[in-house]
């Protein structure tokens, strides 16, 4: 609905609103994104859900696109911030990491990131938008490489992004309480 949010209160309530749900998504995936919830949150009244999305489909792709764009722009931060100088591998692994597991080491933050881009294959509406997103986090990436003194083209960062995404899955069905550090190790001794 479009005309609801071309006022300057309409576009500040439901970027509230995308903002709440962003938050919900990014603490319990997707399931955790209700109407009543992302009202609450917001503090708006739960009709203003409704009305600022035709659906819940609507607000979790707007919660999705939000959150996905916030990471993207938290790693573009962090590359402005390096200066071009080779660095150490312990320090390229963390900042690979950085972007691909997000900031938080603990086992509930990655295993909720991990559910969270699972579940999109269950979101039909989501997949190109998480294909963006993705071509976007390789950019970054690749950029992180450059700017690190290492140039990597883009069928060994995918194979770098498959060793740390398999790492951490098999760290997860293991219970590893550091699929972080697990994957820390494992990248490191590729990039050695």
């Amino acid at each position: 609905m479009t005309s609801a949010a071309s006022t300057p209160k309409g576009e500040r309530r439901r970027a509230a609103l995308v903002a709440a749900a962003a938050q919900l998504l990014a603490e319990g995936g997707f399931e955790a994104i209700r109407h009543r919830a992302v009202a609450e949150r917001a503090e708006l009244p739960l009709a203003s859900t409704t009305y600022y999305f035709d659906s819940l489909d609507d607000l979790i792709y707007a919660a999705a696109e939000h959150h996905g764009r916030s990471e993207l722009e938290k790693g573009r931060t962090q590359l402005a911030q390096l200066s071009v100088d080779r660095r150490g591998v312990g320090t390229l692994v963390e900042l690979v990491l950085d972007q691909l597991l997000g900031s938080d080491p603990s086992y509930e933050a990655v295993l909720l990131r991990y559910e969270r881009l699972v579940a999109t294959g269950r979101r039909p509406y989501l997949r190109p938008l998480m294909r963006t997103l993705a071509g976007e986090l390789r950019e970054l990436l690749t950029a992180i490489f450059v700017r690190s003194g290492t140039s990597i083209d883009p069928q060994r960062l995918d194979r770098l992004i498959a060793l740390v995404d398999g790492t951490v899955v098999n760290a997860l069905i293991a219970v590893d309480p550091d699929p972080r550090g697990l994957a820390a190790r494992r990248l490191h001794a590729e990039l050695a």
